[in-house]
């Protein structure tokens, strides 16, 4: 089993699962405890609202057994909504806590800007150390970005990246085996692909 693609219900699984399919990387759909523990790999994709998100992952198992093969060491990718669950509290209609990964919190877009912010946008690579799922992306490549949230890290360091909408918001964190982007990297065409590309070869390295 390489890559274990969490399924809690929400969001487009099929369209991840066959991006990594089309790089070449096993990618299974699953919301399996047992399995979720012995993936080579996890990603987290979503779309929707960040306390159903949290309530389907509890209900399942799901949330433990994530943050056990993450303590393990073993890679972590978090897509869109799956970026803002591994923080540890949420604003979005409420206050919600999250998995709790990384330590900080996720806020609504400033008043003044289109949300959701949706279309093609530009990521500003701001921390030059290595990040294997940034390799061979260039500084300001576009990614195809749907949220009307974004994550504030409480440590600025796994902020990769950042994207300019009203606000610059972090849009990639890296922090040892955790990486998280903020846009659709299955709706970014080319580039989009190299990154799923990128976090299947570090599974394989692992």
């Amino acid at each position: 089993m390489a890559v274990v693609i969490v399924d809690y219900g929400m969001g487009n699984l099929l369209s991840v699962q066959k991006a990594f399919l089309s790089m070449g990387v096993d990618a299974e759909i699953s919301n399996d405890p047992r399995k979720i523990v012995k993936a080579k790999g996890i990603v987290l994709p979503g779309v929707g609202a960040f306390a159903d998100a949290m309530k389907n992952l509890k209900a399942a198992g799901a949330d433990d057994a994530i943050r056990n093969a993450v303590l393990k060491g073993v890679p972590f990718l978090g897509i869109c909504l799956g970026l803002q669950l591994i923080f540890s509290v949420s604003f979005e209609d409420g206050e919600h806590k999250g998995l709790n990964m990384v330590p900080g919190e996720v806020r609504r877009l400033p008043g003044g800007v289109k949300v959701p912010h949706m279309g093609w946008n530009q990521i500003k690579i701001k921390n030059k150390r290595e990040c294997p799922i940034l390799k061979d992306i260039e500084d300001e490549s576009f990614f195809y970005f749907v949220h009307s949230f974004y994550v504030n890290p409480l440590n600025e360091e796994v902020i990769v990246a950042t994207t300019e909408y009203g606000i610059e918001f972090c849009s990639v964190i890296s922090e040892k085996n955790i990486f998280g982007v903020q846009f659709h990297p299955e709706k970014s065409s080319l580039l989009g692909l190299r990154i799923l590309k990128n976090f299947g070869e570090l599974v394989k390295r692992c």
